[in-house]
């Protein structure tokens, strides 16, 4: 599905404190938020649909994610899909706006209903110059999603497709999860082909993955959502 525009009806106090949240602009005074307000886009997402950034795309803007949660991905050669990650409103999302050109397109893909915000590449550089402590956000930013990535990476080499599903499970309790008396509880609907972009592997592969997971008593699958009843032997297997 594609994206569906911000209608006038949406007021533009509710897009001003929204992107006064998002992390890497909680410095700036108010009316810095009011100006970037007027001149950026932005996009309504229902669940499932999706901002594409085409390769020669990727310097003119800034995505941010004000509210809701998304899944960014690449598609890498013969049409694989890749998650590069999974985002919480008031955020960047993945590094757009910092290359002048990727070799494959970005795809923002909602996983809840979501509200994006397309910031100017000349915008965010005026604003760097004015508060030097933005620039430094991002850095800090995305060095900590470079370690994460790395930590990806290693599983791929070293980590047969449970342990690597473990892993990402555990990651993702970490960023979303929710405490019940059965245990974690991940809110997201994630499908198994969804993991499977997150972790290099196929759907049948993580479906039967996931079967050993149950069998080990770490996790069960209830409403179409994960539930951690075995931290402990999640970690273990994670750990290989």
């Amino acid at each position: 599905m594609v994206a569906h525009a911000i209608p006038d009806y949406v007021l533009v106090g509710q897009r001003e404190r929204l992107l006064a949240m998002v992390d890497i602009l909680e410095s700036v005074p108010p009316e810095e938020i009011r100006a970037i307000a007027r001149r950026s886009a932005f996009t309504r997402l229902e669940a499932r649909d999706a901002v594409l950034v085409a390769p020669g795309e990727h310097e003119e803007r800034l995505l941010l994610l004000l509210e809701g949660r998304a899944r960014v991905c690449e598609e890498g050669p013969a049409g694989r899909e890749l998650t590069v990650s999974v985002v919480e409103g008031g955020t960047l999302v993945g590094a757009t706006g910092f290359a002048s050109c990727r070799p494959w397109g970005l795809r923002v893909e909602a996983l809840e209903p979501s509200l994006v915000c397309g910031l100017r590449r000349r915008t965010f550089d005026e604003l760097v110059g004015r508060y030097p402590t933005v620039g430094t956000r991002v850095a800090r930013l995305l060095g900590e999603r470079l370690i994460e990535t790395e930590g990806r990476l290693a599983d791929l080499a070293r980590k047969e497709v449970p342990e690597r599903l473990a892993s990402q499970i555990l990651r993702l309790v970490e960023s979303e999860g929710l405490v019940t008396p059965e245990g974690y509880k991940l809110p997201t609907r994630y499908t198994h082909q969804q993991l499977a972009t997150m972790i290099g592997a196929n759907r049948e592969a993580v479906t039967r993955a996931f079967g050993k997971l149950r069998n080990r008593g770490a996790v069960e699958l209830r409403n179409r959502r994960i539930f951690v009843t075995g931290p402990e032997t999640l970690e273990r297997i994670a750990q290989g």
